[in-house]
């Protein structure tokens, strides 16, 4: 079995990237906060790099955190290919300690879901206020939880994405199934991969669905001031409607 078959989404960065090669929405609004913090920067769950070079590329200091190798993998060898000079380290975000400060921490692209337990989340905004310099921001989004997603037909099979086999001409297709259970507000997915001719195989993927006023408590009791809460990346103020929410936070001092 390939590191693919293993974890389709994070095992192989090769893959990763192709499956989010058109994502890039959050990119210039990341830009943005980095130059404006100067550096140093930390970005949590930084995966292949997608927002992690660019920012490097604008001459700032800033450092990739990520769970997965076969992700740092991908990111050190586009890193490398470019001549720039980024530090990688393979840490959980619950536990780390790079014995550093940082003026911008940012946690993107819904990473924070993964954390599906509130004491996970507690260790992880614990860890962040330990890295970040006493004036330094600390801005993570997610997306705004859809009741119309959340209440489909758990046995239904949907398309949920497709794109090129990095490996091959052909393509990988993704449908999927979900179950959201309540009490824990964690959405079940089953992605179904199909890659040509190989035999379809399985990924679950759990995810922590975070509502609206809960996130406002969870940045507060943890002792973050919320400097902003964006609905999306062009800076909209957060609504009913909105897409995304984009906390933009200090620690309490």
């Amino acid at each position: 079995m390939t590191k693919f078959q293993e974890d389709p989404l994070y095992g192989d960065g090769v893959h990763y990237d192709a499956h989010h090669i058109n994502y890039g929405c959050d990119l210039q609004f990341y830009i943005k906060y980095a130059q404006n913090s100067n550096g140093p920067i930390l970005e949590l769950a930084c995966g292949t790099g997608r927002l992690t070079i660019p920012i490097a590329k604008k001459g700032l200091d800033v450092t990739g955190l990520d769970i997965s190798e076969g992700m740092l993998k991908q990111a050190r060898t586009k890193t490398k290919k470019l001549g720039l000079n980024i530090e990688y380290i393979h840490a959980d975000c619950r536990n780390f300690n790079l014995d550093r400060k940082f003026n911008l921490i940012y946690y993107p692209f819904n990473s924070i879901a993964h954390l599906t337990k509130t004491s996970d989340i507690e260790a992880c905004f614990s860890c962040v206020k330990h890295h970040m310099t006493d004036d330094g921001i600390f801005i993570v989004d997610h997306f705004n939880p859809c009741l119309d997603i959340l209440n489909r037909n758990q046995n239904k099979v949907r398309e949920a994405t497709r794109y090129p086999d990095p490996y091959s001409s052909e393509e990988v297709v993704i449908t999927e199934t979900l179950k959201y259970d309540k009490a824990t507000q964690v959405s079940h997915i089953k992605w179904f991969y199909k890659v040509h001719t190989e035999a379809e195989f399985v990924h679950e993927l759990c995810m922590r669905v975070i509502f609206p006023q809960e996130f406002d408590a969870l940045m507060k009791y943890n002792s973050f001031d919320i400097i902003n809460k964006f609905g999306d990346f062009d800076e909209s103020p957060f609504q009913s409607d909105s897409p995304k929410q984009i906390m933009v936070c200090r620690k309490k001092k």
